[in-house]
């Protein structure tokens, strides 16, 4: 079992900055990697960033340059910095841990998922 619980969300405006939060705890140690996703009223889910065990990170194109994930093995926590956010950032974000392969560049989503955390940024 794996819980995942995140924070920091709220209100922000344009050109603002946010971060955010997710401490994770239980069966950690099957999976090598922590995403955090974003869904937006009536969009799929959408994976923003993902960092590996060993620090390394990827973003989609939607985010690179303004937002950075990073993580603290010790706390068992992942942050997502979210900078220079734009009205079109606003979304529910969720953290997850899961696997990525770096051969084929493609993160598998686990089940475990957390509450949430809405972020809104205003024009």
């Amino acid at each position: 079992q794996v819980q995942l619980v995140e924070s920091g969300g709220g209100l922000v405006q344009a050109g603002g900055s946010l971060r955010l939060v997710c401490a994770a705890s239980g069966s950690l140690f099957r999976f090598n990697a922590m995403g955090w996703f974003r869904q937006a009223p009536g969009k799929q889910r959408e994976l923003v960033a993902v960092i590996l065990d060993g620090g390394s990170a990827n973003y989609s194109d939607s985010v690179k340059g303004r937002f950075i994930i990073s993580r603290n093995n010790a706390k068992s926590t992942v942050y997502l910095q979210m900078n220079s956010l734009k009205p079109e950032d606003t979304a529910v974000y969720y953290c997850n841990t899961g696997t990525y392969s770096s051969a084929d560049r493609y993160y598998t989503a686990s089940d475990y998922w957390g509450q949430g955390t809405q972020v809104t940024v205003s024009s």
